[in-house]
């Protein structure tokens, strides 16, 4: 297989519906400094300022395209810039006001989707260093409206996004529980509706609750908040009655201690330090000075 160009997964429409949404939120009228550029056509480059991973690249242009301007990249989606100051890594050209119009947008979303990228590869790359195979995945605790940018940033770093929404995956988790009455009950309620298709995750706080929702026909048990040394216990024990069942760890999960969680028999570490805890990647836009 050759290699995969990870942005073929995104729908063309619903980027472009979202960044219809951002520029008219940006823009709801009038356009004051429009009036002071015009439309005379410039060239602007697109600096990285901080260390980091470029991500975001396919919104990033969906901005300036939808504005009438061209986008031209010197690197690739995906790269890492280890300790940089104002390194080129694109350019734009279009009418000025066109440019002005995207750039505080299109800026926005790529210093936060570079976030994403960088902090998971970081995870992956503590995670690279153990002998673990298992899957590091965010979690859908992601910024409204912005979902589709920050799951698809963790496709870039090569981590998993988890479930995308509430209707991808089903899971159970505690307020599921107590309101059904059991797990049991609860893995069944849903499997009559879910189709053969659809996985049950159940959200579980012991062992005991792991091999009740096992038996009940979950697909995936996730170990929530356990200790390292306790995980590796329940994992083994319910991997030994159920070896077709996934195991999942999350809970208190960070780049301390993760790599005491990467312990055989867990299939998916999921945090949602990927998507929640950040650092937004530092870029600026800046029309090129013509010299005179």
């Amino acid at each position: 297989m050759g290699e995969i160009n990870v942005s073929n997964i995104l729908p063309d429409e619903k980027v472009k519906s979202l960044v219809q949404s951002w520029l008219a939120e940006d823009t709801p009228n009038f356009d004051y400094g429009g009036l002071v550029v015009g439309h005379k056509m410039e060239t602007a480059e697109l600096l990285i300022k901080s260390p980091g991973i470029v991500a975001g690249v396919p919104f990033f242009d969906a901005v300036f395209q939808q504005l009438g301007c061209e986008v031209k990249w010197l690197c690739k989606e995906g790269s890492k810039f280890e300790s940089c100051t104002r390194e080129r890594i694109a350019t734009v050209t279009g009418p000025c006001k066109n440019i002005l119009l995207g750039e505080r947008i299109a800026l926005n979303c790529i210093s936060r989707a570079s976030g994403v990228a960088t902090i998971a590869r970081r995870y992956l790359e503590i995670v690279g260093k153990t002998d673990w195979k298992g899957k590091i995945a965010g979690t859908r605790k992601t910024t409204p409206g912005f979902r589709l940018v920050e799951k698809y940033s963790l496709l870039v770093a090569g981590a998993d996004t988890h479930r995308y929404n509430l209707s991808s995956m089903v899971m159970l988790k505690d307020n599921h529980i107590w309101s059904s009455g059991s797990i049991t009950k609860a893995v069944e309620a849903t499997k009559s509706v879910s189709g053969f298709s659809t996985k049950i995750e159940v959200e579980c706080q012991s062992l005991e609750e792991g091999l009740e929702a096992a038996r009940a026909g979950a697909d995936v048990v996730m170990f929530d908040n356990f200790k390292p040394e306790n995980l590796m216990s329940a994992a083994k024990t319910l991997k030994s009655q159920f070896p077709y069942v996934l195991v999942e760890a999350s809970g208190g999960i960070d780049e301390e201690n993760i790599s005491s969680y990467c312990v055989q028999d867990v299939d998916v570490i999921s945090t949602s330090k990927l998507i929640q805890g950040y650092p937004a990647v530092d870029f600026s836009l800046k029309i090129i000075k013509k010299s005179s």
